[in-house]
């Protein structure tokens, strides 16, 4: 093992904050970067939460925002997880990661090459791994969840939610309409079909079946029509809420798994 691998990943969001996390328990330096209005859903288990609160813990873990990458030693000094606003990966110049990881889940080229770092992981579809990343990870639920692709791409996005507990398409939120979206619960709160979730430009988002509320966008957030704002889990344990998924964690493993390969661990 080298404890002082750098791993920087673009992204903070809920796959990424496992993939983080994982990486964080196996002892690698990891650097988070994100925009500067993270649209989380997932907020409990979101370390982008940092760039709104200054610091996020996600299962005993701790992410600081930082301003500078410079910044970053001081924050693996103290056992946190640094994270700065850098849209444009601007800070790898300094950091000079060993990986790099797109985890932005963006569906698409963001922009990163497989030149740009000794070992470059994508999570999802839009890169074609062996070209644009050395692996590309599958992060449709299913039977090849997690799979590491040497070549080819991960399946196409559908746009259809995964399934849980047998529910897909009806547990997610959307914005009825552009505008500011007015939270009227908070996390982890109980949700019965048909009850006002919140509000964008005076339309209700109205829940279409009952559960806990496991995700939920910040409220105040400037949103489009047809975003998803929040996520219903129908299995109704709130301790999901706080605690990473299933998916996330799935990921997490098959990033370390790439890491390892690359690096004969």
């Amino acid at each position: 093992m080298q404890p002082n691998l750098k791993v920087l990943i673009k992204g903070a969001g809920e796959m990424a904050t496992g993939v983080a996390w994982r990486l964080y328990q196996s002892h690698f330096h990891v650097l988070m970067t994100e925009i500067p209005s993270p649209l989380a859903v997932r907020r409990a288990v979101a370390f982008c939460e940092a760039v709104h609160e200054g610091r996020k813990t996600v299962e005993g873990v701790e992410a600081v925002l930082i301003d500078h990458a410079n910044e970053a030693d001081e924050a693996w000094a103290s056992s946190k997880i640094p994270l700065m606003v850098d849209p444009f990966l601007e800070g790898m110049i300094i950091t000079r990661p060993d990986v790099l990881i797109e985890a932005t889940l963006a569906k698409n080229n963001t922009g990163i090459t497989i030149n740009d770092a000794p070992l470059v992981i994508a999570l999802g579809p839009g890169y074609e791994a062996g070209r644009d990343a050395h692996f590309v990870v599958e992060t449709k639920r299913g039977h090849h969840l997690g799979r590491l692709y040497t070549s080819g791409y991960a399946e196409a996005n559908t746009g259809v939610p995964g399934n849980i507990s047998g529910v897909s398409v009806e547990r997610v939120l959307r914005a009825p309409a552009d505008g500011i979206f007015d939270a009227k619960l908070v996390l982890g709160d109980p949700v019965e079909a048909r009850q006002v979730v919140g509000m964008v430009a005076g339309e209700p988002v109205v829940a279409r079946i009952a559960g806990t509320l496991r995700g939920l966008i910040r409220s105040g957030t400037r949103v489009g029509r047809g975003l998803k704002v929040g996520d219903i889990d129908p299995r109704g344990d709130k301790s999901y809420v706080d605690t990473i998924s299933e998916k996330a964690r799935a990921i997490g493993g098959s990033v370390l798994e790439g890491i390892c390969r690359k690096f004969n661990f």
